[in-house]
């Protein structure tokens, strides 16, 4: 990859035409501002003063060492750290910052002996994993990307901002931009799904959240893009493990959201565990100087993920801790976090000649730049008050945008009969499994300062709903993954005496996240066992799944006449499901990764290549492209997602047969709700290319429009196309555009036939 020409900045937006709409957005100011404002005068003057020890104690950041119990299990402080000890080396300047700390009391407490009380007087920057929510926790971001809202995913992270700022934090370890498809993989929870569309959507519009339009307001804080690059590739789906893929794959599917991040204002950047290539992303230069600066100019500075740098020993890739410092650093690592190599190796470098003096500045000069930037040195405690850290804390206009955001997740995989939704009186519902009730398993994974104890229930959130809250009866049945003595009997007699029965079932959150990959991403053997067993009671069911992930659904589970995923919805868990459940709202959320037949599938997406003996067959045919005994399609593809209307695709339009190059063309089609209640549909726009010098995708988002339909409404809904919007990543991994054929389709998802047509690019 080394020596590759550099990407304009056109051409790596092409075809973004929905992205570049973020982009203009007044908070593109903020990452040109950056690039374009000289560095502080204080900056270089406190650089000019500092020892080698202080400038390497500014690139070190340390979990720390008075954190919630959640943050110890999450992110170790370390043997023999603790909170005396972490003071004083604020005071000798050997920190630059802590990550997921105790709040406002502690952060002032270490500002104090950093402002006050050291040499430089240089403040601390505070860090945390605000994932999807301080205290008022929000739908996974997985989940999120559900509701194909962009804007729902920045008012979110505006309002997680606001909490965790009020709290003392100035730095989110988030967006997480990885583009996951292989659905093994645990962090595909943290992320946009499969698709590079909705990555670049949600990455920029989570920045734009986080940082709103300046970094020095109290109400904000920096965003961190990451894992750069490429961690969701990770072979197997195998957390940490190797990622070995073409260029072209590289800059085509799996590059674009963090330079979208980038370009929306992020100005901070995480490295990856994984090597690509060979290379550890910690030591990559090419990916961290070539294409982070050099080709896509960034400003801000880089930081190791949690002692990404030292684990390349491990790698294989550096002999001891001195090399790891050393490699990282030259590469373009400006921060270590965790490791503490930097403090203990970088001075020693330097003196040796192995790093230039001018080097470390620089990084110095970065990240004091940062930190003037969000307003620490005009004022260290602006975001440090522990009466606004309780102010803020979970208000109701908080809590209901996680409900808004939690309905607006849901994906309704099936509805057979209409089964949905629910009534709220005269009937009975039993609900069934080990997610019916119980203050756990609610706000998901990577949840540093959320707390299931606040959280709303399923139980208590349906019984609310409904005219009499006793006509909603529970039992567990099973638990996540080992049975219960007795727990099939007991659900049995639950469920006989109900008329319908909600089955709630899936995954704890334990099982995703980072270090919880899977190989069988099925329903627990013990929960399979107990929906087989309701199964059998012949009585309607809906199964509500939680999870993390895709899953190969199976049995009595796939063959239930309704489904819902519900993911992890966060503290307005069960309001949210219960408003979907009986019919407060229509669902409106669509799969942001494909649900393979099989676990065995996996990686499955939907953008996937046709090879050379596809099965165009209704059935497997033997010597084509499939697993034995099934097709190469999805159980539930990307995309889908059914409402309480019933929709329907009509009357195909193309304003033309042909489009020159530079030009544009139009498609429409008219969509109908012929149902009985108001649905809301998201209408997709996909595109093939016939023929091209390199192999395409089967089929690539484009465009997508969300709309509501009232009973017996329909609307034309038009997108136009131009040939920027064909781009793809050539022989010479380059964008370009070709003149040829394209298949053009307007579908409710990848693999649904919807409405199609055809048109020409000419020369």
């Amino acid at each position: 990859m080394e020596g590759r020409l550099k990407i304009s900045r056109r051409a790596a937006l092409i075809g973004g035409g929905a992205v570049a709409a973020w982009l203009v957005s007044p908070v593109r100011a903020l990452a040109e501002i950056a690039a374009k404002a000289p560095v502080p005068p204080m900056v270089d003057a406190l650089i000019s003063r500092m020892t080698l020890e202080e400038k390497a104690g500014q690139l070190s950041l340390m979990a720390s060492a008075w954190g919630g119990t959640k943050a110890a299990s999450l992110n170790p402080a370390g043997a023999g750290a603790n909170f005396d000890q972490q003071v004083a080396e604020a005071r000798q300047g050997r920190l630059t910052g802590v990550f997921n700390g105790n709040g406002a009391v502690m952060s002032r407490i270490m500002q104090e002996a950093a402002v006050r009380e050291s040499r430089m007087r240089i403040p601390l920057i505070f860090a945390a994993d605000i994932i999807h929510g301080h205290r008022t926790i929000f739908p996974v971001p997985l989940a999120e990307v559900a509701s194909f809202e962009p804007d729902l995913a920045r008012r979110t992270a505006e309002a997680a901002a606001f909490e965790a700022a009020g709290a003392g934090i100035d730095w989110n370890f988030a967006p997480m931009v990885d583009v996951a498809r292989d659905q093994r993989w645990g962090r595909g929870v943290e992320g946009g799904g499969e698709d590079v569309l909705l990555g670049n959507l949600f990455a920029a519009a989570r920045v734009h959240g986080f940082q709103g339009t300046s970094l020095k307001s109290d109400r904000h804080m920096l965003a961190c893009v990451k894992h750069f690059a490429a961690y969701g590739a990770a072979e197997a789906g195998l957390d940490y493990n190797t990622v070995d893929i073409s260029e072209r794959t590289l800059r085509e599917v799996y590059l674009p959201p963090y330079r979208t991040a980038i370009d929306a204002g992020a100005l901070s950047v995480m490295a990856s565990f994984n090597e690509i290539s060979g290379i550890p992303a910690t030591a990559n230069r090419w990916l961290m100087q070539d294409v982070l600066r050099g080709e896509w100019g960034f400003e801000g500075f880089v930081v190791s993920d949690y002692t990404g740098d030292e684990e390349m020993i491990e790698h294989g890739f550096a002999k001891d801790k001195r090399d790891a410092a050393r490699l990282a650093f030259l590469a373009g690592v400006d921060m270590s976090m965790q490791s503490g190599l930097y403090r203990d190796f970088l001075p020693g470098l330097v003196r040796d000649g192995a790093v230039p003096v001018a080097r470390l500045d620089e990084s110095v000069r970065r990240v004091l730049t940062l930190k003037s930037m969000l307003g620490l040195f005009d004022n260290p405690f602006g975001r440090i008050d522990p009466k606004r850290e309780m102010a803020r804390s979970m208000l109701p206009a908080t809590r209901a945008l996680a409900r808004e955001a939690g309905r607006k997740s849901i994906v309704l995989l099936k509805n057979d009969g209409d089964l949905l939704p629910l009534p709220r009186s005269g009937k009975t519902i039993a609900v069934i499994g080990p997610f019916a009730s119980g203050q756990h398993d609610l706000i998901g994974p990577w949840c540093v300062y959320g707390d299931d104890e606040k959280a709303v229930d399923l139980l208590t959130g349906m019984k609310a709903a409904v005219a009499n809250p006793a006509s909603v009866i529970a039992a567990e049945g099973s638990g996540v993954e080992k049975p219960l003595d007795g727990g099939i009997a007991a659900a049995l007699d639950v469920a006989r005496r109900a008329d319908i029965v909600v089955l709630a079932i899936g995954e704890a959150q334990n099982m995703s996240g980072e270090a919880q990959s899977r190989t069988d991403i099925v329903v627990p053997a013990p929960q399979q066992e107990l929906a087989e067993a309701i199964a059998k009671l012949g009585k309607p069911t809906v199964v509500v799944l939680k999870n993390g992930r895709a899953l190969a659904l199976s049995g009595a589970v796939r063959d239930a006449p309704a489904i819902l995923v519900t993911w992890f919805l966060g503290t307005e868990t069960g309001t949210a499901i219960a408003d979907i459940l009986f019919g407060v709202e229509s669902p409106s959320g669509r799969l942001p990764i494909s649900f393979p037949q099989e676990s065995g599938q996996q990686p499955y997406y939907y953008a996937h290549k046709r090879t050379g003996r596809p099965n165009r067959k209704p059935e497997p045919d033997e010597y084509k492209a499939h697993f034995r005994g099934i097709l190469n399609e999805a159980l539930y593809p990307f995309g889908h997602g059914l409402t309480y209307g019933r929709i329907g695709y009509s009357d195909f339009r193309l304003s033309a047969p042909s489009v020159p190059m530079g030009g544009t063309v139009k498609v429409a089609a008219r969509i109908s709700n012929t149902g009985r209640r108001a649905a809301q549909e998201v209408v997709q726009l996909y595109v093939h290319d016939r023929t091209a010098s390199v192999t395409r995708p089967v089929r690539e988002l484009k465009a997508y429009r969300k709309i509501t339909l009232a009973p017996g409404q329909s609307e034309v809904v038009e997108f136009t196309i131009n040939s920027r919007d064909l781009s793809f990543i050539g022989p010479e991994d380059k964008p370009m555009v070709e003149p040829g054929l394209f298949d053009v389709f307007i579908a409710p998802s990848a693999e649904s036939p919807g409405v199609s047509g055809q048109f020409e690019l000419t020369a």
